[in-house]
């Protein structure tokens, strides 16, 4: 038996995202506009599977292939035949959906893989007799031989991403270590260039070690072309070692993803629009983050567009390193009712920040007030759809040009609706009260965690001129009470100094930040919520977050004491500071379950929240932000990997209690999203049913120009195929 962590179960929940009433809004040369850029995201949306796993192109060209002859209500008939019972049938349409919606076969929450639960017999068996493989049994067989042991495959080091011995990633050749990361980070950093589009292939030539650094782009020469100025492109000896610099990752989807913002730019609402489409284009072709970073400019200026956009290689959460990021492109509708309350609490930023709890000097001179519009989602391609976003994630634009903080409200009406019969490890009296208020709790916190979390807080900086971004002879420390000691220098970033810390300790300090202003009797006002109802509204945030906590134990990997998610490892880092602050703020219990199995129990005491919880979190977050602000990096380790450890020892057995966690587990729900399509030269919305056969039958009819597009996948899969023996 396949161990369930591993497997998605039949009765997953899936959810059509809805946007119809937003789309129809639109202008027609909006819709146009909107249609362009979800092409460019769709297609460039592809990379992940070449960012995910070696199977993970392979085993998507096989699942298109199959369900373009016969829709999943026709191939029933076919599983029926070939002997699979209707619940086995139902495990593969779960996989294949699961599939599509992670981009790969490993989870985008989590990184986990999961495998068809049903046998491999019969999984062979209905391959076969499927019309795609009787019809063409040369190709299909060829790409189900070099992919049907690793789809099911549960060796230790393919059971979640990682690096070396930890797990699978293709952001490095299979033979990279931590060592080869670190050393490509300082190689990197020498020539400024940044991480963020590149993937790391290194090989033995003789007795010298040769790394290759491959940079996304359409465009595959690396002498200069028109359009730079000088090239980064060759080879360099660092440290002993030999590193080449090369462009030409992903060419063809790249060239896509180019084609369709070329389109776009046609139908842009202004110059803001073209000039920031311009430039991601020149990014992609050439392989520049600058040019993208160039383009982020352009797009914290277009400020409330109706149609909201971003794309590009901006999330390092699966990088084992935490510096590499994976490709993602979104296209939504403003929803204006739900951004006025979010134009409100930007406009209260100025008064909230100073009640954060470190000193004046450690937060940004001037807080540049961003876009927070609430979105409807239209298109998120990439390997999974996030509550809220707050971009662009390059440091230096952040801290000194601004950025936008978007929540994606279409995504928070199905994603966190709660069900009470699912609802593990309350206390039955808290169960009610948890289902009224988790939606809007949750919307308080996203509000607060995107724009007064990852948007508050300082770097210290010495450029390259000598020249201190702060009173260096001035500043004191107040972890230290001595003059601050440490900064970053002029090449180097949060998540390069941080590295695999990074991802985790941001969402942490974010989370931190969240709880901390939502206990603000204004903050509760903007979203509506006054006198009892507020409270609730606290009440159930903070609960949230402690089960959040509890319920991140599922991410922990044991076998190399790793976390495999950035934002559930933080939650059980909260966690722990509020089990740790005492005086009863929380208790946490093993139980026997109804059903005779173990079982756990989490409450919260409301009265101490405002005092023990408000001040436990208050010097926490004052740690966090102190070691980010002065690049304290191994201060910042020993604290936060200090909380983060899985004990098996001590008040609370973690290591156990990880167990029933994995036992009562609810997977998250699956998106299907819509397509647009031109019809008589105006933009039509294709809407897909909330089940496995609509998102399968979304991703069937996403793509226009199969045959080329599955070569290509195939060959980019293919050429690569050595580097990950």
């Amino acid at each position: 038996m396949v161990d369930s962590q591993y497997f998605l179960p039949n009765d997953i929940g899936i959810a059509a995202l809805d946007c119809a009433e937003a789309f129809r809004l639109l202008s027609p040369q909006e819709k146009m506009y909107a249609h362009y850029l979800s092409r460019a995201s769709w297609y460039g949306g592809l990379a992940v599977l070449l960012q995910t796993s070696p199977e993970s192109p392979v085993i998507f060209v096989l699942l298109q292939r199959i369900f373009r002859k016969q829709s999943p209500a026709q191939l029933e008939a076919v599983a029926t035949s070939a002997g699979l019972s209707s619940e086995e049938y139902q495990a593969f349409l779960v996989y294949a959906a699961g599939f599509y919606a992670n981009m790969g076969n490993y989870k985008s929450f989590g990184d986990s893989k999961f495998v068809p639960n049903l046998p491999k017999d019969k999984l062979d068996s209905l391959v076969r007799a499927s019309q795609a493989f009787q019809e063409d049994p040369i190709e299909m067989g060829a790409l189900w031989e070099s992919c049907s042991s690793l789809i099911h495959s549960l060796k230790d080091n393919q059971k979640q991403l990682g690096l070396g011995d930890k797990g699978i990633t293709t952001y490095f050749s299979g033979n990279c270590c931590m060592e080869d990361a670190e050393l490509a980070q300082k190689f990197l950093d020498s020539k400024k260039l940044s991480a963020y589009n590149t993937r790391l292939f290194k090989r033995e030539n003789g007795e010298k070690t040769c790394y290759e650094v491959r940079l996304a782009s359409a465009v595959k020469k690396d002498a200069t072309v028109d359009g730079e100025c000088e090239s980064c492109f060759g080879c360099f000896d660092f440290e002993g070692k030999e590193f080449s610099v090369k462009r030409g990752d992903y060419a063809p989807l790249m060239e896509r993803v180019c084609y369709y913002l070329q389109k776009a730019q046609a139908h842009a609402a202004n110059e803001n629009q073209k000039k920031m489409l311009e430039q991601y284009r020149q990014s992609f072709t050439l392989g520049s983050v600058e040019a993208h970073k160039e383009g982020s400019r352009y797009w914290i200026k277009d400020k409330g567009p109706i149609v909201e956009s971003y794309i590009g290689f901006i999330e390092s959460y699966r990088d084992p390193f935490g510096s590499r990021g994976e490709f993602e492109g979104f296209v939504a509708v403003v929803n204006k009712a739900m951004s006025e309350r979010f134009a409100k609490l930007v406009s209260s930023a100025e008064v909230l920040l100073p009640e954060l709890p470190w000193p004046r000097e450690f937060e940004k001179d001037n807080f540049l007030k961003p876009d927070f519009t609430s979105l409807d989602v239209l298109t998120f391609a990439g390997s999974g759809i996030p509550a809220g976003i707050n971009i662009p994630n390059y440091d230096d634009i952040r801290q000194s040009e601004g950025f936008k903080n978007v929540s994606l409200g279409n995504v928070l009406a199905v994603a966190y609706a709660t069900n009470k019969e699912k609802l593990t490890f309350l206390e039955e009296d808290d169960k009610d009260l948890f289902v009224k208020w988790k939606s809007p709790s949750f919307e308080v916190q996203v509000g607060l965690h995107e724009l007064l979390g990852h948007g508050s807080g300082k770097l210290f900086v010495q450029d390259n001129k000598g020249i201190f971004n702060f009173e260096q002879s001035k500043v004191i420390n107040p972890e230290t009470g001595e003059l601050v000691s440490s900064w970053y220098q002029d090449n180097e970033t949060w998540d390069s100094k941080f590295s695999t810390l990074a991802s985790s300790y941001e969402e942490c300090r974010a989370e931190c930040v969240g709880l901390f202003l939502s206990l603000n009797k204004n903050v509760l006002s903007i979203f509506g919520h006054e006198g009892q109802d507020a409270e609730d509204v606290v009440y159930v945030n903070w609960l949230s977050m402690v089960r959040g906590g509890l319920l991140g134990l599922e991410f922990y990997t044991p076998e190399s004491k790793t976390w495999r998610q950035a934002h559930m490892q933080a939650r059980f880092v909260i966690l722990r500071v509020l089990l740790d602050a005492g005086e009863d703020l929380v208790a946490l219990k093993e139980v026997t379950g109804a059903d005779g199995k173990p079982d756990a129990r989490i409450r919260l005491d409301r009265s101490k929240i405002h005092t023990v919880g408000k001040e436990a979190i208050h010097r926490f977050l004052c740690k966090l932000q102190v070691f980010k602000s002065t690049a304290d990096v191994e201060k910042g380790r020993a604290l936060y990997e200090g909380y983060s450890t899985v004990n098996e020892s001590g008040e609370h057995n973690f290591m156990r209690l990880r167990e029933t966690v994995l036992l009562r587990k609810e997977d998250r729900k699956m998106f299907v999203q819509a397509n647009t399509e031109i019809s008589e030269e105006s933009v039509e919305l294709v809407e897909y049913e909330g089940t496995t056969s609509g998102l399968i039958q979304s991703f069937v009819e996403r793509f226009q120009d199969n045959d080329k597009l599955e070569a290509d996948l195939l060959a980019l899969s293919r050429v690569d195929s050595s580097c990950w023996c």
